[in-house]
């Protein structure tokens, strides 16, 4: 990989990472739903002037509907209604990674992939780490929490599942349409379950505003943008292993913002959890290497 490319996939990694320490500010100040609902509706205000209202082929309207509300209703909500419940942020970004032996065993069950022995061994350590986590004094009490987390993950890699149905739809009517989809329905649900929105953000503080600008144009649109420009240079095997990095970002600046420090149950159901999602990265890249390989033989 270029220098300059690896720069930009470690930039990229470092603005993942930092949504759900910055996140943590939003909700801190404004309620979960509402909080999700601006940064869908920034997503789509975004894309507006890319995508201008077009749709994808019929058979793909139907995958991108369900693409939105898994990532944005499914995915944000539960991300924001975890971080507003934990005082503390490391077990969520370590949570994260359960989407990574979720999404493998999505595509077995719908896609028809294959999956090895030593898959299903490792997604049975990556859970066995979370219960390790979800053991830690400070959200053994808070199992809501902890459904929240595991929630979280199912919908985003059950998300990226459907990307993988859509990767012929542009970038831009894909955000453009996930961020209009899914507002509707969380601004209804934060204007019946908080109250009205305007009121709501009344009292907003620079600190919210700057949450909700980096978690929508930042993250949502500059880091997937960017990402999306690596895969036009790079197959998504040597992408993809750079993903092991981002939630070690993520805690590093949560240790920062908040003088976190890791309990022992996180650091050893950390290490079970992203040492498995790295073990499958790796499996994913050698699985790739021989396609390739028997494609060129061939």
């Amino acid at each position: 990989m270029k220098s300059n490319h690896l720069f930009l996939v470690l930039f990229i990694m470092l603005v993942y990472g930092s949504s759900y320490p910055v996140g943590k500010l939003g909700v801190d100040n404004i309620p979960p739903l509402l909080f999700s609902a601006l940064r869908v509706g920034l997503i789509f205000l975004v894309f507006l002037p890319f995508f201008k209202f077009k749709l994808p082929r019929k058979e793909m309207i139907r995958p991108l509907v369900l693409f939105s509300l898994t990532m944005g209703v499914g995915t944000y909500v539960s991300m924001y209604f975890a971080l507003e419940r934990l005082t503390i942020v490391a077990p969520i970004i370590i949570g994260a990674q359960l989407s990574i032996p979720f999404g493998i065993l999505l595509s077995y069950f719908f896609l028809k992939d294959n999956i090895s022995i030593n898959r299903i061994i490792l997604i049975i350590i990556s859970f066995l780490g979370i219960i390790i986590i979800a053991y830690d004094p400070r959200i053994i009490d808070d199992k809501i929490a902890v459904i929240l987390i595991v929630t979280m993950a199912f919908f985003y890699a059950l998300s990226n599942m459907l990307a993988r149905v859509m990767n012929e739809v542009d970038t831009s009517v894909m955000n453009g349409w996930h961020g209009l989809i899914s507002f509707v329905p969380i601004i209804l649900l934060s204007f019946y379950f908080e109250g009205n929105p305007i009121q709501l953000l009344e009292g907003i503080n620079n600190v919210t505003i700057f949450s909700i600008l980096h978690c929508a144009l930042i993250v949502s649109s500059l880091g997937h943008v960017s990402m999306f420009y690596l895969y036009k240079f790079y197959p998504v095997s040597k992408v993809l292993p750079f993903y092991s990095l981002f939630p070690i970002f993520g805690i590093v600046l949560t240790i920062i913002m908040f003088n976190e420090l890791l309990s022992m149950y996180e650091i050893i159901g950390g290490i079970l959890v992203m040492g498995s999602a790295y073990l499958i990265h790796k499996e994913n890249n050698k699985e790739d290497a021989n396609i390739q390989k028997k494609a060129v033989n061939y």
